[in-house]
Order: structure tokens, then C-alpha cells, then sequence
């Protein structure tokens, strides 16, 4: 019993370096965009499905879940982090206003959905309507924003170890399992994947 508890304590600390290796080496606004990418292919994978006919309910309810999960840890971190520091960097507080404000109508109808259950009366066109919601909050930050704080003195590279930080956090808290977690289990460590879908 103790050999395991050394062996997971000394693969926690080695996850724990990789995290703070895989930080370092992006930037904030890498982050965040990769963020944007991954919710944006479910959104798509979504709606081939409705176009489709596919009534897959499970199928539909994972994407659901997975993109409601996902965009609460990617605003939160933007709320906690990302925002405070390009407040401190840009000359654009209107636009900051905006984004926060587009944070709050997803959030609505993230738990709106989260209350819900496929085939539930609004339950596609709310995740459709939150979809378009978040393709227009990406356009801006992606157009607008981010420009600006790459022009500022901000040091990315550390806001962005302070983003993966945070957002790791954030999954341990929901429970959710990371890209971490699916590697050390296809080495052998069946835990939190065989209990939990995830798609990525």
C-alpha cells in the first residue's frame, strides 16, 4: 500500500511539472484561442447533428455538457485573470464592458440548459442561440481585443501560466477530466475517464 501511495505521489508531482512546463510554453491569447477553437468544433459537431436529423440524445447531451463545462471554466478565468490585466494594458474599457456583459447572456443560458435535458421544449435552439452568442464574444476578442493587448506591455507568457493554472484548478473543482488525466490513463491508470465521457 505505501509503494502506491509513493508511485501516485511521485506521478502527481511529474504531472504537476509537465502542467507547469505545457504553461510556460504558451501564451494567454494562445490559451484562450485554443479555448475558442475547441468550443467552436462542438458547436459545429452540434448542429451536422441536427441537420442530420441524428437524434442521438446521449450523444447530444455530452456535447452540451461538455461545452457548458468548458465555456463556465473559460469565462471564469477570463472574469479572474484575463480581463483585470487587459483592463490595467488597453484603453478600450467599452469593449471590456461588452465582453463582460456577453459573459453574463451565456451564462444565462448555460443554466437555463444545464436544467434541461435533450428533447426538452428550446433545448437545440438554446444551444443553438448560445452558439451564435459565442461565435460574436470570439469575434470580438479575437478581432478587437486581442490585437490591442498584444500591442501593450502585458507579459503574455506569464498571464498565461496564470490562466492554465487557474483553469486546471477550475477542472479538478467540476471534476472534469483534463488531457493530463487521459494520458496517465492510457498508461495504464484507468480512473476518471472510465467514469466520466468526455469528448475532446
Amino acid at each position: 500500500m505505501p509503494r502506491n501511495a509513493t508511485s501516485k505521489t511521485s506521478s502527481k508531482s511529474t504531472k504537476a511539472a509537465a502542467r507547469g512546463a505545457k504553461a510556460s510554453a504558451t501564451d494567454a491569447i494562445k490559451l484562450l484561442t485554443e479555448d475558442h477553437k475547441k468550443v467552436s468544433a462542438l458547436f459545429d459537431e452540434f448542429e451536422k447533428m441536427k441537420k442530420k436529423g441524428d437524434d442521438d440524445e446521449e450523444a447530444k447531451q455530452l456535447i452540451v455538457e461538455t461545452v457548458c463545462a468548458e465555456l463556465t471554466i473559460h469565462a471564469q478565468i477570463e472574469e479572474e485573470i484575463f480581463y483585470p490585466a487587459a483592463r490595467d494594458a488597453i484603453d478600450d474599457m467599452d469593449l471590456l464592458d461588452e465582453a463582460e456583459v456577453e459573459h453574463a447572456s451565456a451564462k444565462q443560458l448555460i443554466s437555463e440548459l444545464s436544467a434541461m435535458q435533450p428533447g426538452d421544449e428550446l433545448y437545440d435552439a438554446k444551444f443553438t442561440v448560445l452558439g451564435e452568442y459565442v461565435k460574436h464574444h470570439v469575434e470580438e476578442e479575437e478581432k478587437e481585443m486581442f490585437p490591442k493587448v498584444k500591442k501593450s506591455d502585458l507579459d503574455l507568457e506569464e498571464l498565461g501560466a496564470e490562466l492554465e493554472q487557474r483553469k486546471m484548478e477550475l477542472r479538478e473543482e467540476l471534476g472534469l477530466v483534463s488531457d493530463d488525466d487521459e494520458l496517465e490513463d492510457e498508461e495504464g491508470s484507468a480512473t476518471k475517464s472510465t467514469s466520466r465521457k468526455n469528448v475532446h
